[in-house]
């Protein structure tokens, strides 16, 4: 894997050095540079306090890549962070946003729970309908709940709400899975190409291929 992590910083570096503007989402944000690694000793820190093993393959780039940066979408955030606002913050598990990390991932296959949700009366002012806004409220918090992504942490946002998780504990640790709550569409596993799962490095190479294919035109 050392291999893979020293070609992965030296694309990262032939994207740096391109001689012509490159048309990368988001890379306007990370310029294609990471943060600086993580030690093992912190990495094992965060184990340590969160009970987990973080999978292999995003292990390794903490160490011997960077810790977050350049990266899918608007960057990899840096670990234990996330996107707040127009900017980055940290997170706390359990907390507001992400759940109980040592807890498996409470899916296997793609989720979107929506029952409960209040039907909206066309006909009626929300605004002043206390009722239709409690029973909303109630449905938004378990739908947004912390605990419906348990053993999972995010790793980038695309953008109005669009994020992406990488599953650390239970069957679909090492797994890549897309956010699409904002839209009420759920809970989903990355696909690619007729791929089922989508891992953390192949997430990763996949976005870097295709930055790099711009180079190579």
């Amino acid at each position: 894997m050392q291999d893979t992590f020293a070609g992965i910083r030296n694309a990262l570096a032939t994207l740096r050095e391109s001689p012509q503007p490159l048309d990368v989402f988001g890379s306007q944000m990370h310029g294609f540079r990471t943060h600086p690694p993580l030690t093992e000793e912190a990495v094992r820190d965060f184990e340590r306090t969160h009970q987990i093993q973080l999978p292999a393959e995003y292990r390794g780039f903490l160490i011997h890549v960077g810790n977050g940066g350049a990266g899918p979408a608007y960057g990899l955030f840096k670990l234990g962070e996330m996107d707040d606002g127009f900017g980055h913050a940290a997170w706390h598990a359990p907390g507001a946003f992400v759940g109980v990390l040592s807890e498996p991932f409470p899916h296997t296959e793609p989720w979107n729970d929506l029952s409960g949700e209040p039907e909206e009366d066309l006909e009626r002012d929300i605004a002043e309908d206390p009722e239709y806004e409690d029973a909303y409220n109630l449905w938004e918090e378990k739908y947004w709940s912390p605990f419906n992504l348990n053993g999972a942490i995010p790793i980038c946002h695309l953008g109005c709400a669009y994020r992406q998780w990488l599953v650390v504990t239970g069957p679909e640790a090492g797994n890549v899975w897309c956010d699409d709550r904002v839209d009420k569409a759920g809970l989903r596993p990355l696909e690619e190409a007729g791929a089922a799962r989508v891992s953390f490095l192949r997430w990763y190479q996949s976005w870097l291929n295709e930055a790099l294919a711009q180079v190579q035109q």
